[in-house]
């Protein structure tokens, strides 16, 4: 099972951890952690699959849960022990997602797939990944499937801040000049897709949906107006963002969604 080197150059230096700390970045992970919250019951026990430098294991061990990690990159991994507290609830493992053999079927409550599914490239690959997420998971329980969304991140890396080169990924075939539709490619790092690709990679998988979220709506596009907001502001406009998070009309504009399903 090959591992993409420029994933780990790229973790290697990025810092993770802070881009859920600014204002518009919090965005995302409250609204994670809000969906979390509305399914986690007391004793429940987690897996969160490709744990980063450990934002979310960490925020649920500190409420008490029992959290185990596993994640591929060992820089991620050396930030993540550096942070857990004494007598925290939390374990981690370097591994991969396409490949939790060292993990028992159906031992866990909650399962977090939160970055894994941005850095594989073809169908297979994505569904090996859930179908992994899934086994563990116990019948009735709970997964937690992050996505990269190709038109919001097209709208503020490729129109607003023009880090990407939009005319470049249509030369180059990645993007549909008709549809706009995006194919990744291992160093473009992130797979980016619509709602449509997601439904369709679940399609095979016997499982209800419970919620498909924008989980950061149009926080990027807006990014510097709202992290110049007075922290009343902030509150009021998380409060919209939560009333607006599912209505079909605003998902293609969120930079990352989260889809919500019960084994």
């Amino acid at each position: 099972m090959q591992t993409n080197p420029y994933l780990i150059d790229f973790y290697n230096t990025y810092d993770e951890d802070n881009r859920l700390r600014s204002k518009h970045g919090m965005v995302e992970f409250l609204t994670t952690m809000r969906y979390i919250q509305k399914y986690i019951r007391p004793g429940d026990r987690i897996l969160e699959i490709g744990a980063g430098t450990g934002r979310y294991s960490h925020a649920l061990a500190q409420q008490g849960y029992t959290v185990d990690a596993i994640e591929l990159v060992e820089h991620h991994i050396d930030v993540f022990r550096k942070k857990t507290l004494p007598n925290e609830p939390v374990s981690i493992v370097q591994g991969n997602a396409l490949d939790l053999s060292t993990f028992p079927d159906g031992q866990y409550d909650i399962t977090l797939l939160l970055g894994p599914l941005y850095h594989l490239y073809n169908s297979e690959d994505k569904r090996q990944a859930l179908r992994e997420a899934i086994r563990v998971t116990k019948p009735g329980g709970i997964v937690f499937a992050a996505y990269v969304i190709s038109d919001g991140s097209l709208l503020d890396e490729g129109f607003r801040q023009q880090n990407i080169c939009v005319a470049d990924y249509i030369k180059n075939g990645l993007i549909n000049p008709e549809t706009f539709a995006v194919s990744s490619e291992p160093k473009e790092l992130f797979e980016l897709v619509r709602k449509e690709d997601v439904d369709e990679l679940m399609s095979i998988f016997p499982t209800t949906r419970l919620h498909y979220v924008a989980t950061d709506g149009c926080s990027l596009l807006i990014q510097e107006a709202i992290d110049r907001m007075r922290d009343d502001v902030f509150e009021l406009y998380l409060q919209y963002h939560f009333a607006i998070c599912e209505r079909e009309d605003m998902l293609g504009l969120s930079s990352h969604s989260l889809d919500v399903f019960r084994k």
